[in-house]
């Protein structure tokens, strides 16, 4: 908490897409980002993180060193930087940190710039077989938008977010995202909305960048308890993966299209099946079974774990819940002013039996639980107020008389309160 109010003294504006500054930091650093093994770069509004995790997964059941970066934190802000697949520790961290404000004295930078800057170092100083950055916003003018030639970029699904500084439409916001893209280094897209691909197409064509399509040169599909992933070198039948959800199995075949476009000989279909089985990516439909919040439920009741907050991600939820079927589900729901909560909860509202809202604690951007409660109401949910996650438990299982699922979702930010509170 302590490095996080350091860091958030920087360049006052909290989002400000440029990269002069991300690259005149770099410069002085002595260009880290120029000496790295080979990156894979990948942007999109959902499952970007998770399809990060399916190649971190694969790639460590295949032996190889791997670095991450990752945004944002759930617990604590060392994960997002891994080394050889290890959180940074605290010592490295700080050091690496004062490092990079030294050099950077008194110039503006932001937040993400700097930490950014500073996972660069720390990927360029420890020998790996593989660098994994996941973008922070946008593509284009994102920090993480400093790699001349990665070796495999990634988009996925693209849908509406962080409008007032994409754009305010698909075409846009696409274009930033595509950003990423580099000319001769293959890009692995995931199924898009007409628009969506259509830009995607325009740029490739622009910059010349041979672009692997889901649907068209790659495809899913299931056979039994197999997930079969038709690659454009070749069929693989790989099991289910652990990560739960329709989408999820989306995110295998992208993560597994990547790596096949990568070509290290050493990810095996057997390292690929592994991966399937190890694949962990907290925050996303994670059943809580351990801890105070699921100590509170009595016999027969489930607590599960979501951050999604889009309109995209309110839809795989839904299909997830459609899947699982059976027990009733109740949400406990908290999110920040800069999300659309009716486009969020549209695509819920036939499997949900009763709704909690809440503020996310510790966020000034949280929207009030009073004015979510009657969005809620609104689309005919039965819904009220609560005072904090706690409550919404206790009022829940109180007020019924059978067992079911309670879903806390809206916010990753919400995520990692629980997480903390319930470790």
């Amino acid at each position: 908490m302590q490095l996080i109010e350091r860091l958030s003294k920087y360049h006052p504006k909290v989002i400000d897409l440029s990269l002069s500054r991300i690259e005149r930091i770099l410069d002085l650093l002595g260009n880290p980002e120029n000496r790295l093994p080979p990156v894979i770069h990948i942007a999109g509004t959902n499952g970007k993180g998770s399809t990060l995790a399916f190649i971190r997964a694969i790639a460590e059941a295949a032996g190889l060193n791997v670095h991450t970066y990752t945004s944002p934190h759930l617990v604590k802000f060392n994960e997002r930087i891994r080394i050889n697949g290890n959180i940074i520790e605290d010592e490295t961290l700080m050091g690496l940190v004062e490092e990079v404000e030294i050099i950077n004295g008194s110039a503006p930078i932001t937040f993400f710039e700097l930490t950014t800057a500073v996972a660069l170092l720390a990927f360029h100083r420890t020998p790996a077989d593989l660098v994994l950055l996941e973008t922070g916003l946008g593509g284009r003018l994102d920090a993480t938008n400093v790699i001349k030639r990665p070796a495999v970029t990634i988009l996925s699904p693209i849908s509406y977010d962080h409008i007032g500084f994409l754009g305010n439409n698909l075409a846009d916001i696409a274009t930033e995202k595509a950003g990423i893209m580099k000319t001769g280094t293959v890009c692995i897209t995931s199924k898009q909305e007409p628009i969506v691909l259509d830009t995607i197409r325009r740029v490739s064509d622009d910059i010349n960048v041979p672009l692997k399509v889901e649907n068209e040169d790659w495809w899913i599909s299931i056979l039994g308890d197999k997930l079969l992933v038709n690659t454009y070198e070749g069929k693989l039948k790989l099991p289910f993966p652990r990560l739960l959800g329709r989408h999820q199995l989306h995110n295998a075949g992208l993560a597994t299209v990547a790596l096949a476009a990568l070509g290290d000989k050493r990810v095996t279909e057997n390292a690929l099946r592994q991966g399937m089985k190890t694949v962990d990516w907290p925050g996303r439909m994670q059943r809580l079974t351990v801890g105070p919040f699921s100590e509170m439920l009595p016999e027969g009741w489930e607590l599960w774990l979501d951050g999604g907050h889009n309109p995209a991600a309110g839809e795989a939820i839904a299909g997830t819940i459609e899947a699982q079927g059976v027990k009733p589900v109740y949400l406990i729901i908290g999110m920040l002013k800069t999300k659309n909560p009716s486009q969020f909860l549209e695509p819920l509202v036939p499997y949900i039996s009763e709704v909690r809202t809440i503020r996310v604690l510790g966020e000034e951007a949280s929207m009030n639980a009073h004015e979510l409660c009657n969005i809620a109401v609104s689309l005919g949910l039965n819904a009220y107020a609560s005072e904090n996650i706690l409550e919404a438990i206790s009022q829940i299982v109180n007020a019924q008389q059978i067992s079911g699922k309670i879903l806390i979702c809206g916010s990753l930010y919400l995520a990692g309160a629980v997480l903390r509170e319930n470790s």
